[in-house]
């Protein structure tokens, strides 16, 4: 319990500079802490009402515990060092205050706060072979989780029109794109998906848990939480596969839209040099785009393996490091204009010395 407080003790540091996601993430957590308050359906008189969960974590690793600690906190050192470095270097460098790395900062805030919300806690389930989290401490994971999860998708939605802009309509580019059209795709982005997902998340706390407290899992996944409603559950599914079609699928559909026009625009060029150009502007976020969504297809849409749960768990760890842990790559070693403020960064700190 006391690394899940820690890691949320995070988030807010993290976002003091970042008034927008600290708004709307401030309207989660007093969501949050109404939950308790809002049951209206108790227990059954031969039922206990759960108060904490125990979450199993990776059962049979034995020895091989260890490893994955070690390998899982290194990864999560370089998340959180490689996004951090992307935060810092387009919020201090002019030459990159523009609207495609304004939408890539976003989304290694995002990056950072989804690890952060789940990383640390895991670490401690491994080490302790299960671990141990309150309710409410719980639904605050799982909305943060929600929230984050999606807000991505919306990210890497934008960031597909700005592409498209920037190839099918080049010389109104900075008119299309200013500053204030990009701050309101990313405030009314978070504003849409903490809405959507704190809903969702006070509606299912109106049932409590009876009996059963045990969650097969390392973090407190939508799934194996629900498992343990002791009440019918349909609406709750129904009103989660609603807003994951909003969140979710019309993101997806919306980027592959952008890209079918983007495609027959660069088809219809006659240079050949243009062509290789505009292919290669979209390159680094093509691979987001297939990342991202390519291990949320595998953790959420291919069938589960009832005979492998720790299967299903490395599935989950797989989507919450693999994207955090690559948009840093992508954007940096592959970016020209990183790549360049990362060298005058490096200069100006070997000049103090």
């Amino acid at each position: 319990m006391a690394s899940a407080d820690s890691a949320q003790a995070v988030l807010p540091s993290l976002l003091h500079h970042n008034p927008v996601q600290l708004g709307v993430l401030s309207l989660a957590v007093e969501q949050s802490q109404k939950w308790l308050r809002s049951s209206c359906i108790m227990c059954k008189e031969n039922e206990t009402e759960v108060t904490e969960f125990r979450l199993l974590g990776f059962k049979g690793l034995n020895n091989l515990r260890f490893l994955l600690f070690f390998v899982l906190l290194l990864v999560y050192n370089v998340i959180v060092g490689g996004n951090l470095l992307i935060i810092c270097l387009v919020s201090t460098n002019d030459a990159l205050k523009i609207p495609m790395f304004f939408f890539v900062k976003h989304l290694a805030i995002a990056d950072v706060l989804l690890t952060t919300c789940i990383i640390p806690l895991t670490l401690d389930i491994i080490l302790k072979t299960e671990g141990v989290i309150s309710v409410r401490g719980c639904m605050t994971q799982l909305s943060l989780f929600g929230i984050f999860v999606c807000v991505q998708c919306f990210i890497i939605a934008i960031m597909s029109y700005d592409r498209y802009v920037a190839i099918s309509k080049p010389l109104q580019y900075t008119l299309i794109m200013d500053s204030k059209i990009c701050f309101h795709l990313i405030f009314w982005s978070w504003f849409l998906v903490v809405s959507l997902v704190s809903s969702e998340m006070i509606y299912g706390r109106q049932f409590p848990f009876c009996g059963q407290n045990v969650v097969d899992h390392f973090f407190c996944d939508f799934g194996p939480v629900l498992a343990l409603q002791t009440t019918d559950t349909a609406v709750a599914r129904l009103e989660d596969l609603l807003i994951s079609l909003v969140t979710i699928f019309f993101p997806f559909t919306f980027i592959l839209g952008t890209y079918l026009y983007i495609f027959i625009t660069v088809i219809k060029m006659s240079s050949t040099a243009g062509k290789i150009k505009a292919f290669s502007t979209c390159s680094s976020h093509l691979v987001t785009v297939g990342i991202h969504y390519g291990t949320l297809i595998t953790v959420y849409v291919s069938p589960t393996n009832e005979d492998s749960p720790d299967l299903n768990k490395f599935r989950s760890l797989l989507y919450i490091v693999v994207t955090p842990l690559m948009n840093p790559i992508l954007y940096s070693f592959r970016n020209h204009e990183i790549k360049l403020s990362l060298q005058k960064l490096f200069k100006g700190i070997k000049g103090t010395h």
